[in-house]
């Protein structure tokens, strides 16, 4: 094991996917000389050239389209979106094309493709350039979702998803590029819909997504300083999603907050809580709570942006109440 960061784990996911099968390629904006503004892709256009790493012009839904159809072709095309925000732009090639294929088609063909992009506020971007859009993709069928929460996850679940003869979108967080973790030097996989119990705990499940998983463990050790034992779960991918781990632990804890980046209403925590509320109610001692950024554009104020999304001060607030019972009976 060494310590790397999410980007150098990125990184190493694709060159050694792209030495292991010649149909693998990547293209997208400022992705060969550049290596992308946040220099994730560095060194890869020297090592596999430019027909494998392809910088395009700026036009989203053509190189998208491209990749679409390379996919459908036989290659495996890595499509890289500087930022998820334009993810808007791409809708009709991924929601309506790559999405659908393998149903119209009766079986008979594949989409293959990687759609890696980014998410997360606090990096003072503003409105266009902030969003964590991933409920957006998880809401179509025939789209798997994964939201890497580390450098060992993002290595892995990369890895899985280049192998994989489904489109996937994969976000990772653009404050986490320089995050380190310890990455083994051996190959591995991450299989998708198996969630990772990052923390075992008996009084309340932290379900988390990406970044937002260190937001949780950060409250679980507030917690855990008052005597309260919370349970922190990284479901990994959302589509598919680990419904029994995170049903197991709830019965277990008998209360839960789900936490995303994405605006609360109509979110991914939205649905997790549903889920939890259908199948694990009987063993609720409480409401599933939800928290994810404010229904609001992301500002540009830093004074504004910081407070839009969940922090771990207020994770571990909304958990001392939900164990105190001081929601129940407020209700």
């Amino acid at each position: 094991m060494r310590e790397i960061t999410l980007s150098q784990a990125v990184n190493e996911a694709i060159a050694e996917e792209m030495r292991r099968d010649p149909t693998v390629f990547l293209l997208g904006e400022d992705v060969a000389e550049a290596g992308t503004p946040f220099k994730v892709l560095s060194g890869l256009v020297e090592e596999f050239g430019t027909d494998r790493v392809i910088d395009t012009p700026i036009a989203e839904p053509g190189f998208m389209g491209i990749a679409v159809g390379a996919a459908m072709t036989g290659a495996r095309p890595i499509v890289d979106l500087m930022f998820g925000d334009f993810i808007f732009l791409i809708m009709d090639q991924l929601c309506n094309q790559a999405a659908k294929i393998h149903y119209m088609s009766g079986g008979k063909l594949n989409v293959p493709l990687v759609l890696r992009t980014n998410m997360g506020a606090t990096r003072r971007s503003a409105a266009q350039h902030s969003q964590s859009l991933q409920a957006l993709v998880a809401h179509i069928p025939g789209l798997k979702v994964a939201m890497p929460s580390s450098a060992y996850e993002a290595k892995g679940l990369m890895k899985t998803a280049i192998r994989d003869n489904n489109p996937v979108v994969i976000f990772e967080d653009k404050l986490m590029y320089q995050d380190k973790a310890p990455v083994p030097e051996e190959e591995y996989l991450i299989p998708f819909g198996e969630a990772h119990i990052k923390r075992e705990g008996k009084d309340i499940s932290l379900i988390a997504t990406s970044s937002m998983v260190q937001v949780a463990e950060k409250a679980a050790a507030i917690l855990a300083k008052e005597g309260i034992e919370a349970e922190v779960i990284d479901p990994r991918t959302i589509v598919p999603l680990d419904e029994a781990t995170l049903i197991e632990s709830v019965k277990k804890t008998s209360r839960a907050i789900v936490i995303d980046e994405g605006h609360q209403s109509y979110g991914i925590t939205s649905e997790i809580a549903s889920r939890l509320n259908e199948k694990a109610f009987y063993h609720l001692d409480a409401p599933v709570l939800r928290m994810g950024a404010m229904d609001v554009p992301v500002p540009f104020s830093p004074a504004l942006e910081d407070i839009t999304v969940p922090t771990p001060e207020r994770v571990a607030d909304e958990a001392r109440k939900l164990c105190s019972g001081e929601l129940i009976h407020a209700a």
